[in-house]
């Protein structure tokens, strides 16, 4: 049960961060979304509005990259997979719109939060990764950990900012994982992806 109220606070927090934003959401918001007392958040959150704030974006990064595993659960290959991933992720930051919102309205406050979990994030990915290079066939001399390392800090940096890359074309996103990340990694490029042209 308590963990049940710990998470409809988080929840309820996430909401008001898109609503009000970082600076302007207070514990009363939270609670009041929540449908919780004051106390019931503090007993949960004893440092008050920080680490209230802190672990809602950690929780909202994490529920993000849940929903991003289930989406590409099914894949049959990494290639595929990464391929899957950078789409799914381009397009779910592009409609999250507390994300949209903050970013818009006060990056300066949400940066520092998101570097806070950036080593956790990342670690969990190069984990995801590994898991699923340790099945491929690699390159004479690649160690799937390091691999994995690599194509996480990567994968990350191209969700954040796709660079000349544009992540809502499913064919360039295609031509980026075989022709660019994955030259060296995997000793096979994948299925045929002549369609790109």
């Amino acid at each position: 049960m308590a963990d049940d109220s710990r998470t409809r606070i988080l929840a309820a927090t996430v909401v008001c961060l898109g609503r009000y934003g970082i600076a302007k959401t207070t514990v009363d918001d939270a609670a009041r979304e929540a449908g919780v007392a004051r106390a019931t958040v503090y007993r949960h959150f004893g440092d008050g509005k920080d680490q209230l704030i802190a672990e809602a974006i950690t929780w909202a990064v994490a529920q993000f990259f849940n929903d991003l595993a289930e989406a590409v659960a099914d894949s049959p290959d990494f290639a595929t997979m990464l391929e899957r991933a950078l789409v799914h992720a381009h397009r779910a930051v592009d409609e999250h719109e507390v994300l949209q919102k903050v970013m818009e309205t006060e990056p300066e406050r949400l940066l520092p939060q998101l570097t806070q979990s950036a080593p956790l994030v990342q670690a969990a990915v190069k984990g995801y990764f590994a898991e699923w290079l340790s099945r491929e066939d690699l390159c004479d001399g690649v160690e799937a950990d390091r691999a994995a390392d690599w194509l996480s800090r990567m994968g990350l940096s191209f969700i954040i900012s796709g660079g000349r890359w544009d992540l809502g074309d499913p064919a360039v996103v295609c031509r980026l994982v075989r022709e660019e990340l994955l030259i060296g990694i995997l000793a096979a490029p994948g299925p045929d992806h002549t369609h790109l042209g």
